[in-house]
């Protein structure tokens, strides 16, 4: 079995970390609290929110990725691939510097640090290959990307990545998610990486 995962807000989420560098600089009132997504909106709705929003991004996907957790469940996922064998992709739409960002921080290189810090490669009990992780500039590139890779699964938290038109039909699309809005037909909402597990390896 052939496995793909997205990396940003899949394997990795950035929601305390957002809201506490948004309080950090004066983003946000003090007493805020809120997801990464809530953090966006609030920004975006007031003058220059855009520009705001943006360079909290490169901050938070660069100097600030530390900050950052691993998702429940994604390690005892992981463990269960390299039990049964299954090959383990991630492929990200991640490009190599951040909007808004002076410090010109190498995104990619601050996810694999954080890959590599959270004991995901190059460890002895990783399910995932160091050069089994794939970043591209653009959503296009990205669904190209997976569909080279013939990959059986692919787990994402965005839906636009499986209502892309060139995105493989014969690849089970998983989306990552809490929300009940509508989905395309072919995506399975499962809302916990547990759930998920259960469903790819029915444990």
């Amino acid at each position: 079995m052939r496995i793909g995962i997205d990396f940003d807000n899949t394997i990795i989420c950035y929601d305390k970390v957002f809201a506490a560098v948004a309080r950090q600089r004066g983003l946000v009132p003090e007493s805020w609290d809120g997801m990464k997504t809530d953090v966006r909106d609030y920004l975006r709705a007031r003058a220059g929110g855009e520009l705001a929003w943006q360079g909290l991004q490169g901050f938070v996907y660069g100097k600030g990725i530390r900050g950052a957790e691993i998702y429940p469940g994604v390690r005892e996922f992981l463990a269960a691939c390299r039990k049964t064998g299954a090959g383990v992709y991630i492929v990200s739409h991640k490009t190599q510097f951040g909007h808004q960002d002076p410090d010109r921080v190498d995104l990619r290189e601050a996810a694999r640090d954080w890959l590599r810090s959270a004991g995901l490669i190059e460890a002895d009990d990783a399910a995932l290959a160091a050069g089994n992780i794939y970043f591209e500039d653009t959503l296009a590139a990205k669904v190209e990307r997976l569909a080279s890779l013939q990959l059986d699964i692919f787990i994402d938290d965005l839906v636009d990545v499986f209502e892309q038109p060139h995105f493989p039909k014969a690849t089970r699309s998983i989306l990552f998610t809490q929300s009940q809005a509508p989905c395309p037909d072919h995506c399975e909402p499962i809302a916990t990486w547990a759930d998920i597990q259960h469903g790819v390896f029915a444990q």
